[in-house]
């Protein structure tokens, strides 16, 4: 059985109200846990089925099971007892959000819910940071799609972008000039099309570029 819940409806005089995120939560150990959560967040059961707004809310043991048995394609949420690091990079490259079951507050529940819902969902420093901690890893052999590959300076480079630090400090850490940084970062800007250094990153990690 799989309930559906939708965003309660807001105060008079809120002014003009985006169509409501419906929830799908299937039926499983700690789908329970879930729905309580979500209803102490102000979101309601509603009869209907979810159209194609609906984010799917799934608590699982195993990450990567749920994706590799998945059949839609709508935005998702797991809800995980642990979250490795090889479960995070594969949900992230799915476009899925993890959360872990420690974490599940009405809070954490509703933000990964609209980073579920975003066309182009940020990744949280904590989850970039245990994806980067261990270096830069090759891109996955499988994927066969074509997608650039970074030099070992260029993922040097994005991974210090991602712990925040600017064009001087990185010149410093690589015992380069800010010249030379600045290049590089034009050249990742180019290489993966991204919009902006947040979203170079984004991009890299999805793809298991870094």
């Amino acid at each position: 059985m799989t309930a559906t819940l939708t965003a309660a409806p807001p105060a008079p005089g809120a002014g003009t109200t985006p169509a409501p995120v419906v929830l799908r939560i299937p039926s499983s150990p700690g789908a329970d846990r879930v729905r309580c959560v979500a209803r102490r967040a102000g979101l309601a059961c509603a009869p209907e089925h979810g159209g194609p707004r609906a984010v799917t809310v799934l608590a699982t043991a195993d990450a990567a099971r749920a994706l590799r048995g998945r059949r839609d394609t709508g935005p998702l949420v797991l809800v995980c007892d642990t979250v490795g690091r090889t479960d995070l990079r594969l949900a992230l490259r799915a476009g899925a959000v993890v959360l872990r079951a420690a974490d599940l507050t009405e809070e954490n529940l509703v933000a990964a819910v609209r980073r579920a819902t975003h066309p182009h969902p940020s990744i949280p420093y904590p989850e970039l940071s245990h994806l980067l901690s261990s270096g830069p890893r090759p891109a996955d052999p499988a994927d066969g799609r074509g997608r650039p590959a970074l030099t070992a300076r260029q993922a040097s480079v994005l991974r210090l972008m991602a712990e925040g630090h600017g064009n001087a400090d990185i010149a410093l850490l690589l015992r380069c000039s800010e010249h030379t940084v600045k290049n590089v970062i034009y050249e990742i800007m180019a290489r993966l099309q991204a919009r902006n250094r947040a979203h170079a990153v984004a991009h890299a990690v999805r793809h298991g570029l870094v």
